[in-house]
């Protein structure tokens, strides 16, 4: 019988710190930028648009980082695996995310001044239509290797989610895999999220072997699903997915989301919003209450009712986030976490 599991969910990702900035589409493209997309920059590009950006914020990030931050203001149970540099943003992030409740214990990296390997940072310019466009220097997040992941702590944990932008960098890479590894030598359970339809594009075949060989619950979006089965065909791509791991689940935007099991279908609404400021985190925040139930047992509604509201809080503000404690906006909605 497999032990009771101290933490709800555990995730693996690049360990970022948000730069976000508000911007017209003229910004954009006087930067060479694609509206919506993510892209790899060095730290001579990064500095570069840093100087170019408006004014903004600086915020703890990284996907599967608000993933599990999320969980935390749910209340649930959380751990942090990610790679961040001896430095002062390093130690932004690791106070941001302790702060709210989760386990993160990996040691930084040493000596990254040296090595021109700062914390990560991504900057995010947004326009006014909520739109995040998201340039990423990954400095020590990158550094992530296999002697970083703890197997004890992967085998505690209900869920392991690994962050699809893993797949760029090999030595993370491979870390990924060997949390894969330790999670089904645990009776775990292994979640993915395929991160962007940039990341499939590059990693596609990739990607495809992996879901088969070791995921059991994928998150999408519609265009990555999309660019993962070469198809604009909705709904026969989110079969084929569900035809490979226990369960899909697929956002789609105000049209809220997808979540497959066998032969269950649930189409979960979004939850309304006045007005919608920044999308930035809104499928992390939407994975955090989905991984969460998925933790806790919950039916595939009650899941996937749980990351809409997430999502929704997410979008109503800067930032990555909650700003608002998710357990009381999931008491008010008359959601319970089990």
């Amino acid at each position: 019988m497999t032990q009771a599991a101290q933490y709800d969910v555990l995730a693996v990702g690049n360990a970022i710190v948000d730069v976000l900035a508000p911007c017209e589409p003229a910004f954009l493209e006087a930067q060479g930028l694609v509206p919506g997309s993510m892209q790899l920059v060095d730290a001579n590009q990064s500095a570069a648009l840093y100087a170019a950006m408006a004014a903004g914020v600086e915020a703890s990030g990284g996907s599967a980082g608000n993933t599990v931050a999320g969980v935390g203001s749910f209340g649930g149970r959380a751990a942090y695996i990610g790679k961040v540099a001896d430095d002062q943003l390093g130690g932004v992030f690791t106070h941001d995310i302790q702060a709210v409740g989760v386990h993160f214990e990996t040691p930084p990296l040493q000596d990254g001044a040296a090595q021109g390997l700062a914390t990560g940072v991504c900057m995010i310019n947004v326009t006014p239509d909520a739109q995040r466009t998201m340039c990423t220097f990954l400095g020590a997040a990158n550094q992530l290797t296999v002697a970083d992941i703890d197997a004890d702590l992967v085998g505690a944990s209900a869920i392991v989610y690994l962050e699809g932008y893993l797949f760029d960098p090999a030595p993370a890479r491979a870390a990924f895999e060997a949390a894969a590894a330790a999670a089904h030598a645990a009776d775990r359970k292994v979640a993915i999220t395929l991160s962007d339809s940039f990341v499939v594009h590059r990693w596609r075949a990739e990607l495809l072997a992996f879901i088969e060989a070791s995921a059991d619950i994928v998150l999408a979006n519609e265009a990555e699903l999309a660019a993962l089965f070469e198809t604009e065909d909705f709904d026969a791509a989110a079969d084929r997915l569900a035809s490979m791991v226990e369960v899909a689940a697929v956002t789609r935007g105000a049209a809220g989301s997808v979540v497959i099991s066998g032969d269950e279908r649930v189409d979960v609404p979004a939850f309304a919003v006045d007005k919608i400021v920044d999308t930035t985190g809104a499928g992390d925040q939407y994975a955090a209450g989905l991984l969460l139930g998925l933790a806790r047992g919950l039916s595939l509604e009650d899941a996937g009712k749980l990351g809409s509201l997430a999502a929704s809080e997410v979008i109503a503000h800067w930032g990555p986030r909650p700003m608002t404690p998710l357990q009381a906006l999931a008491e008010q909605a008359g959601l319970t976490l089990g």
